[in-house]
């Protein structure tokens, strides 16, 4: 395991500088680090306790020269890192872990850590834009938003990080623009951007479309697909309807590669009241309406498969780091282990029942951390 993670972290440059008194290892604070969250740390102060309990036992496989690191040495550290390339090496880690497979769909979203202000600088909450693979459960990177700009812009940066050939890209409606639409296609993958009322024209050109080929059905093509689902008596009706991009869509032209338009009726019953709701798509992509179903269901379920495990299990929403890159660099840090958790077959627990196993058994938690080499 540690030959594995030395050998991806080891361009990760040091942050101190040569007059510093270095008394501790870059990496020996870096595995410290993501051990402790692995493990149910939550912030330094936890971590500091986490490398003061586990002495014994850390030195069995760290280099701890001058023991064990304090929680203040692990803040300016982990803090000043550079998060490019902190990403960087936690990638090219999770890669060697981890099996992906091709033809994938990539969600991207976005998701603000409350709690990261610091009203005494005048730093706003640190919003991160995410990439994640819905089939395989990894982050495949993030990208913060600057305090004066917004998702719109940080999408890009993101994109860049990836290789999209053959991939399906979702994003909701906030990054459905034509630039974002062009970059996926350049890329060399395949988009399904969600419209709303920021693209006026053609959202209310596409839902005409449905409209008319509902109507006439003899003389559009236009196929449908249904789920229901029952959960604690909430009960959700989803109809599917895909078809091809009609030649005379009013802004069609504009967006790159537009090859078809989807929509998606959902209707939901829940304690004798009945909600709908309608969402609009434009994709690039001629798939069948059932992967067209996937594709949206897949960027759904990053609220469930991320966003909440990060806020009820890693109470990120609390987390109150905002020094330095330190709330960009343990997000990440969360981000990337709730990918190693949904990688391990060990077992059938929940994330919150391994965290926890990981807090009490050193085994299991180096088990979690070498991924599936041991799993």
């Amino acid at each position: 395991m540690m030959d594995r993670i030395a050998d991806c972290f080891e361009e990760l440059t040091d942050p101190r500088i040569e007059t510093d008194n270095k008394q501790h290892e870059l990496l020996d604070i870096v595995v410290i680090t993501i051990l402790a969250v692995v493990g149910g740390a939550e912030g330094w102060k936890d971590i500091g306790l986490f490398a003061q309990a586990k002495t014994d036992w850390l030195k069995t496989f760290l280099k701890l020269p001058a023991g064990p690191p304090s929680r203040d040495t692990i803040r300016r550290v982990i803090s000043r890192l550079d998060p490019e390339e902190f990403q960087a090496c936690f990638s090219a880690w999770i890669a060697a872990v981890s099996e992906a497979t091709g033809g994938e769909i990539i969600a991207i979203d976005g998701k603000t850590l409350r709690r990261s202000f610091d009203h005494q600088s005048g730093q706003a909450a640190l919003h991160m834009v995410s990439a994640w693979s819905a089939k395989n459960h990894l982050l495949l990177g993030q990208q913060s938003v600057d305090a004066k700009s917004n998702e719109i812009t940080a999408i890009p940066k993101l994109l860049k990080m990836l290789d999209l050939n053959g991939t399906t890209v979702t994003i909701d409606a906030m990054g459905c623009q034509k630039k974002i639409a062009r970059q996926i296609n350049e890329q060399g993958g395949d988009y399904v951007l969600a419209l709303k009322g920021n693209q006026q024209q053609i959202h209310t050109a596409t839902k005409a479309a449905f409209v008319q080929a509902m109507e006439d059905p003899e003389n559009h093509k236009c196929r449908s697909y249904q789920t229901r689902e029952t959960n604690r008596g909430r009960i959700e009706e989803r109809t599917y309807y895909q078809m091809r991009a009609p030649k005379n869509l009013p802004g069609r032209d504009a967006w790159p590669g537009l090859k078809s338009i989807g929509m998606v009726v959902r209707i939901t019953e829940r304690d004798g009241k009945t909600f709908d709701e309608v969402r609009c798509y434009l994709s690039s992509h001629r798939m069948g309406v059932k992967r067209f179903a996937e594709a949206v269901r897949s960027h759904w379920s990053v609220e469930n498969s991320l966003h909440w495990v990060l806020d009820v299990t890693f109470d990120e929403d609390h987390s109150r780091v905002s020094k330095d890159h330190g709330a960009e660099n343990l997000g990440l840090l969360r981000r990337m282990i709730i990918s190693l958790f949904k990688q391990y077959k060990g077992d059938k627990q929940s994330i919150r029942q391994r965290r926890l196993n990981a807090s009490w058994n050193d085994d299991y938690l180096l088990e979690i951390v070498a991924g599936a080499e041991t799993a």
